[in-house]
């Protein structure tokens, strides 16, 4: 949701002040080393061409300015998203008009597009639901492709609109007298097949609500489902990707994005029909949300490169921060420096409205703006996210292998008074004695410093720093194995799974074998290995999600990188003395009623306990009913009440609870009864 659109007298205010240097923070550095471990056989999805994104709009006087793009193109910003945020479901392209809301000079499509060309990047168009007709959409999609020879490949369909009063809060404009999901669908349906009669080639993207994010887990009147189920069981076939927008509202939330993503997955692969592992995920608006901690200083810039890191290495395909000029909003002191709570990449020159605070001159880079410079240097398309995690919380570590073979590794000090030390090990790659290559970005920096400084083991990072360092291998080999091709899982039970992979290409040697690792964090473990291309996974623990790399290993010992990732979620027994089901009867986005059925299928019970754990740390027990119920730590114990403690062979029995979350709700898939593993349907 755009943030401050509707400010155009305000943006229109250019207001020149001089951004004053930083003075570095006089600190001692700590002396205690932090471990950082680089994993190099846990490999992670592949960098994406438009991984790094931002969005213009068309209220913003400066978005087709040879400076405004040239800043992007710095920026390493390789996709621009049009015309920005929900007043995509009010403008009309043709004309260049939005009722309703403020049009700046020099913002029209063609406009845009110059912009996009002098970046070096991609562009994804936002055609009008809300006021517009597939027709409308079509004509835009023969204008740019046909009439002028654009190739826009990325079109969405819509903005936020499950933000139409559908849920009971409206802020996205919508015409349509049934604002349903069922209805929107209808019309993605009706947009694809319009707009790829004219280019077929064209990428159709539908809006999807984002994990543990309103209105995500409610259902509507009337609605057969969720606004994902609906949509997606009605539009999965015409789609090739999914829309997800995140304003988390805090700086450390990027421990979320996994299960956020692997969520989504999941529905897609639920509800979208057959081929649906076709459909990619796009983050088209992204921004930390939170003024009071920092939007335009150096914490923000730091949870926005660790949350840009976190959502590609989980296979998002484009992370479009919002956005390039915003406007001055609440204006705090942020580490030391004044923080104008402003949500663009750049400054737009603005002033408070009594003109008590203007920001420094127009197109100024905010903190931000360095936090996706930083990732474009760290990550470059082509290469693949590898595992990395640090001992300590206050240091975020992430790693990428280059094709040369190369590693990078980014290094996050979110620590506002402390030096930290770090040390880093390396498994599946041996680093080169030396200084590697290093850039560094401080608190209040204007640009991002080069150097070649401590060695490929040993660094020390300045408080509220961004560091990357490149490191090179050892010593050159003769030519490895190749990559072994994705690996895929069939016939997943409780305990085991079949994993098969193309084969990879040999090297100088003959491939001997292959080796299976699952990923534990930044440690992985060796699940078995196979001279062939499939394996069989066994004494795997039920209702656990699994993520494996394959390598493949020569005569002489010499390895491939890892391949893609897989991963896949083991059931639970197919047969027991119990069955459970859970149902989650009603989502109100933190917190839901779950219902669980009890099913005895062995000897009669006089007296009964079910345990089970909450699968996040993020999840906990409101309050349950029909037993008596406790939680420690993350574990939940239930027993019986006097009225319900016989379950003779056959017989059921319904408790209920309040869950709470503040994160995505992945739900229990293990319960016990009587210390037995149930079959949960």
């Amino acid at each position: 949701m755009p943030r401050t659109p509707l400010r155009a007298a305000t943006a229109l205010l250019l207001a020149l002040t001089t951004l004053n240097a930083p003075t570095a923070p006089a600190v001692a550095a700590d002396d205690t080393p932090i471990a950082v471990t680089v994993n190099a056989r846990a490999g992670l999805a592949t960098v994406p061409e438009t991984g790094i994104a931002t969005n213009h709009a068309i209220w913003d006087t400066n978005l087709g300015t040879d400076e405004t793009a040239d800043r992007l193109k710095d920026a390493g910003v390789k996709l621009l998203r049009y015309p920005g945020g929900s007043y995509s479901d009010i403008y009309h392209w043709a004309d260049h008009t939005a009722p309703g809301g403020y049009v700046a000079p020099n913002t029209d499509f063609d406009t845009f597009m110059r912009g996009v060309r002098r970046t070096g990047a991609q562009a994804m168009v936002t055609a009008n639901y809300g006021t517009g007709t597939a027709e409308e959409a079509a004509a835009w999609v023969r204008y740019a492709n046909v009439t002028k020879r654009y190739g826009v490949k990325y079109w969405e369909i819509g903005n936020e609109n499950y933000g139409n009063g559908h849920y009971g809060t409206a802020w996205e404009a919508d015409d349509h007298a049934d604002k349903s999901p069922a209805e929107y669908a209808r019309h993605v349906v009706a947009y694809a097949d319009a707009m790829k009669a004219v280019d077929p080639k064209i990428k159709i993207g539908a809006v999807l609500t984002t994990s543990a994010n309103w209105p995500d887990g409610l259902v509507g009147a009337g609605d057969a489902g969720t606004w994902n189920k609906v949509v997606l069981s009605a539009a999965g076939q015409k789609i090739d990707f999914v829309i997800v927008h995140w304003y988390p509202g805090a700086l450390d939330r990027a421990a979320h994005v996994p299960d956020m993503i692997q969520l989504t997955r999941e529905q897609i692969a639920k509800y979208a029909g057959p081929g649906s592992e076709r459909i990619g995920i796009a983050m088209t608006e992204f921004n930390t949300g939170s003024s009071s901690a920092g939007t335009t200083t150096q914490p923000g810039a730091l949870a926005a490169a660790d949350a840009y890191a976190t959502l590609l290495a989980n296979g998002v395909f484009a992370v479009n921060w919002w956005n390039v000029h915003n406007g001055i909003g609440p204006v705090t002191q942020v580490a030391g420096h004044t923080d104008y709570g402003d949500f663009g990449l750049l400054s737009s020159a603005t002033c408070t409205s009594d003109g008590s605070v203007c920001e420094p001159a127009l197109n100024t880079p905010f903190a931000p703006y360095y936090a996706l410079q930083m990732t474009s240097l760290f990550a470059r398309p082509g290469d693949q996210f590898i595992r990395a995690a640090a001992g300590r919380s206050d240091v975020v570590a992430h790693a990428a292998r280059r094709p040369n073979g190369d590693v990078a590794v980014l290094l996050i000090n979110t620590s506002s008074s402390t030096a930290h030390p770090v040390t880093l090990g390396y498994e599946g790659f041996r680093p080169a004695a030396g200084a590697p290559s290093v850039r560094t970005h401080t608190n209040g920096a204007t640009s991002i410093a080069t150097s070649a400084t401590g060695t490929a083991t040993s660094q020390t990072l300045p408080p509220l720093s961004m560091t990357t360092i490149v490191v090179r291998p050892a010593t050159a080999q003769p030519a490895l194995p190749g990559t072994p091709g994705q690996p895929g899982a069939a016939n997943v039970t409780d305990t085991t799974a079949a994993i098969s992979w193309p084969a990879a290409s040999a090297g100088a040697r003959p491939i001997v074998k292959y080796e299976v690792h699952r990923q534990l964090g930044a440690v992985t473990e060796q699940l078995g290995e196979t001279a062939g291309t499939s394996f069989t996974a066994r004494n795997l623990k039920p209702g656990t999600r699994y993520t494996v790399n394959v390598i493949a290993r020569d005569s002489a010992g010499g390895h491939s990188w890892a391949s893609p990732p897989l991963t896949f979620t083991t059931g639970t027994p197919a047969a027991s003395s119990c069955t459970v089901r859970l149902t989650n009867q009603n989502d109100w986005g933190s917190g839901y009623v779950g219902g669980i059925d009890i099913t005895n299928n062995g000897a009669a019970i006089n007296g009964w306990t079910l345990t089970f754990g909450w699968p996040r740390p993020w999840q906990s027990l409101g309050s349950g009913w029909s037993g008596g119920w406790t939680q420690k730590g993350q574990d939940v114990k239930v027993v019986n009440e006097a009225g319900n403690g016989s379950l003779p062979t056959g017989a059921s029995t319904t408790i209920g609870f309040v869950g709470n979350y503040s994160g995505p709700n992945v739900l229990p898939a293990v319960f016990k009864l009587n210390g037995t593993v149930c079959t949960t349907l």
